[in-house]
């Protein structure tokens, strides 16, 4: 690479039998006008199925973060698993978050069991206090969306060793890991009036949400269709 003038920092990929890295290349002044380059190799981020995080675990010694709310967590978790959540119960009380999750628990909290959140300002923090960056880390959820945005944080700030499951613990089948709850690790996501009245009240949870967005955004058409008595 000697002669080559970068005005910025440069991201060169590699792959070999061990995965993909990413090479990055930084210009940093130096002393006398001299640039200096600064190296970092980074691995990107590993997408495992249930029975590959297992071995993971098992053979390669990776930690479990699970990053889950702590309702989903006290449900159902992978034993010694360390508990760091992406996202915090939002307890916030200015006016616009109070009628946000009077809302939210009124239709998804009602009948989904979810509870109102907001991210968590601690979550690099609190990894950071927990594992170095070289760490090897297998970042769990329940779908697989909040693993993946975790992980995705932690691969930013220099973490080379991440692994998520693929579709979450909702995957997983029964007795794959070593779990702690009431429950299997594939229901702790399902709480609410739809594990008490299932697809029906799916159904009417839909047609309510439905209907108050319908009657929010197109009040002049409601107002036809549902004359006042």
């Amino acid at each position: 690479m000697a002669g080559i003038i970068s005005p910025r920092p440069t991201a060169l990929y590699l792959t070999s039998n061990v995965g993909t890295r990413r090479l990055k290349v930084g210009s940093l002044a130096g002393k006398k006008g001299i640039r200096r380059r600064n190296l970092r190799i980074a691995a990107e981020v590993r997408f495992v199925n249930a029975e590959e995080a297992k071995q993971l675990i098992a053979a390669e010694g990776y930690s479990v973060v699970d990053v889950r709310d702590k309702t989903q967590f006290e449900r159902a978790h992978i034993k010694s698993c360390r508990h760091i959540p992406l996202f915090i119960f939002n307890e916030d009380n200015d006016l616009g978050t109070i009628i946000k999750r009077t809302v939210h628990n009124n239709f998804s909290g009602l009948f989904f069991g979810l509870p109102f959140t907001k991210m968590n300002p601690e979550f690099l923090k609190a990894v950071k206090n927990e594992f170095s960056p070289d760490s090897k880390l297998l970042v769990v959820c329940q779908e697989g969306l909040r693993s993946a945005a975790a992980a995705s944080k932690l691969e930013e700030a220099g973490y080379e060793n991440i692994a998520c499951v693929t579709s979450g613990l909702q995957s997983v089948k029964p007795g794959t890991f070593e779990s702690v709850g009431s429950t299997e690790l594939q229901n702790a996501g399902k709480a609410g009036l739809i594990t008490v009245q299932g697809k029906i009240s799916a159904v009417l949870g839909t047609v309510l949400v439905c209907a108050l967005l319908f009657i929010t955004f197109f009040p002049d058409q409601a107002e036809k269709l549902l004359p006042p008595s």
